[in-house]
């Protein structure tokens, strides 16, 4: 069970020099100063043996692992400004003037273990987005083909249809011959199988509201964003997209990974071709 300490006491100057020097023991003595704490509850707090705490306590052993300073921050409840002049992150943070826990704001909501286990719910959420991006290599099992996931909720029987921005891998590229080793294809095969998906967003273009882009690197991450919500997949030799775990992504405060992705598609958008 972690020790607390008041608030005030993190801003005595003498923890504050021991946390700038990361001098772990002047810390642990300081700690057991103001809250009476012996040795063994002190290993109880942050996760060690009660001989090592002494160890450190009497200066004969020093600690340099960054998930050991986290452990001792962790096991002494120790406030953010704390943690920082330490040189670890912070694990609150201020948004509008109220603090928050970054843990009580999990970005990844939901795990599945291919796309089509996520299949129904994408479809579902697809049928009324007014915002779609799709990162992916060839992707007629996303847009490319009638029967395709995205396809006929695209057909919003005369209402305007989404706004749909679609990132593929240039055929031209050298990295069509990669990815086609990777799952055992022919790169000629792999090439025209994103020159048939291009051609039928061609006509979903007629509509209006279409962008297709061509990226040229090394395909990584597979990508459907259908507003607010993030679903991705990985490419990786010997499996395709769709196989992939699928990770459900929702923006949360200061959150990294759905910013990250986001932030991700823009700049390839940005440093790629756009044919349609």
């Amino acid at each position: 069970m972690p020790l607390s300490l008041p608030d005030q006491a993190w801003q005595h100057s003498t923890i504050r020099q021991a946390l700038r020097g990361r001098e772990m023991g002047a810390v642990l003595r300081f700690v057991q100063h103001h809250t009476g704490a012996s040795q063994t509850r002190l290993s109880m707090a942050i996760g060690m043996t009660q001989p090592r705490v002494n160890e450190i306590i009497n200066g004969r052993r020093e600690v340099n692992r960054l998930d050991v300073f986290e452990r001792i921050a962790d096991g002494l409840s120790m406030p953010d400004a704390a943690r920082q002049i330490l040189g670890l992150a912070a694990k609150r943070r201020a948004l509008g003037g109220v603090a928050f826990d970054l843990a009580a704001w999990p970005e990844i909501v939901r795990v599945y273990e291919s796309q089509d286990a996520a299949a129904t719910e994408i479809q579902r959420a697809a049928r009324s987005a007014g915002e779609l991006d799709v990162l992916a290599v060839r992707g007629l099992g996303l847009l490319g083909l009638n029967s395709s996931l995205l396809r006929p909720h695209l057909d919003r029987d005369g209402d305007a249809p989404p706004r749909l921005r679609v990132l593929l891998l240039d055929p031209d590229s050298s990295a069509v011959a990669h990815r086609a080793a990777e799952i055992g294809e022919s790169a000629e095969s792999l090439a025209g199988g994103i020159r048939l998906a291009e051609a039928r967003l061609r006509e979903l273009a007629a509509d209006g509201g279409v962008e297709v882009y061509r990226y040229r690197t090394l395909p990584v991450w597979r990508v459907i964003r259908i507003g607010p919500v993030l679903y991705v997949g990985a490419f990786d030799a010997g499996w395709e997209g769709h196989e992939s775990a699928t990770y459900k992504l929702v923006r949360t405060p200061s959150g990294p990974l759905w910013a990250g992705f986001r932030r991700l598609f823009d700049a390839m958008v940005e440093d790629s071709i756009r044919i349609i």
